[in-house]
């Protein structure tokens, strides 16, 4: 499920601030962006969010700050140097072999790492009592973003229930319509067995009657119509439960279009194969929106 949450916070003169993204996606992806200035944090925030989280496509950012960064920035004069030496033994040698470089600005020399120092924390900042805080409060981050997850999974509910009543509402038109061509298929066999009569000097009367019991069975879609109605009372048990269920809501969509197709396979009838597409349009919109679901 998609949700967004952020959060700040300060210690021990450092700033920081939190931006937390997801998306859907079949299992746990975490990707965490965090700057140099604390090193170790990366494993116990892992540990924190997969504790929390078990499916989407997780980003998390991290920001630090010196809170008297406010007071201007500082250049590094060695670094610098490092940086112009680095940029005319470039030029140099794109000269050597008939190459004409654009010539950097000001603005692409301060972008260098090292070169202007204040701001952002450096790796010399570190602490353990800076990685303490950080990992103390990233589970406020985490109950906003779980927050929101709820907010957007109760509404997924409310849609997906939705759906399972159309849904239901089709099987229950399907089962009107095999019902009524129940007869419309018992005369059509009777007449083919009279054309066959007819039509050859000697009939096998058990092997016709073998043989247009097959066809009969070939077209019945009982078993189908049980199975798509056992499926639907499977999902809203599941959406019922509180604990994740997307994947497993993902594999009983897949159940519920094969039963689908075999419905429309079998149906041997324009208004039964309607409902029966009807069916399959309903069944994928359902899906899309289990693709949401943790």
């Amino acid at each position: 499920m998609t949700a967004f949450a952020s959060r700040s916070g300060s210690a021990g003169g450092v700033s920081w601030s939190w931006e937390m993204r997801g998306v859907n996606a079949r299992g746990l992806d975490l990707r965490l962006r965090l700057p140099d200035g604390v090193a170790g944090i990366e494993p116990a925030l892992r540990t924190k969010l997969s504790a929390r989280l078990t499916r989407g496509a997780i980003t998390l950012t991290l920001r630090l700050t010196r809170e008297e960064a406010a007071q201007g920035l500082a250049l590094d004069e060695a670094q610098l140097e490092r940086v112009l030496d680095a940029l005319g033994e470039i030029e140099q040698r794109a000269l050597s072999r008939g190459l004409t470089l654009a010539q950097p600005t000001a603005a692409d020399v301060l972008g260098w790492r090292g070169v202007v120092s204040g701001g952002e924390l450096e790796a010399g900042d570190d602490g353990a009592a800076l990685a303490r805080a950080l990992e103390a409060d990233v589970d406020g981050l985490l109950d906003a973003f779980v927050a929101m997850r709820a907010v957007e999974g109760a509404a997924l509910h409310r849609v997906i229930a939705a759906q399972l009543d159309v849904i239901g509402g089709f099987v229950a038109r399907a089962a009107d319509l095999a019902e009524a061509r129940r007869d419309e298929t018992r005369a059509g066999l009777t007449a083919a067995l009279r054309r066959v009569a007819e039509d050859v000097a000697e009939v096998d009367e058990a092997r016709l009657a073998q043989e247009l019991a097959l066809l009969a069975v070939k077209q019945d879609v009982t078993e189908e119509l049980d199975r798509l109605r056992a499926h639907v009372t499977a999902a809203l048990a599941l959406l019922a439960e509180d604990a994740p269920v997307g994947r497993r809501l993902d594999f009983l969509a897949q159940e519920f279009n094969r039963e689908a197709n075999t419905l429309c396979a079998k149906s041997q009838s324009q208004p039964l194969t309607a409902v029966g597409l009807e069916l399959k349009a309903a069944i994928e919109q359902m899906r899309e929106q289990i693709q949401n679901v943790e």
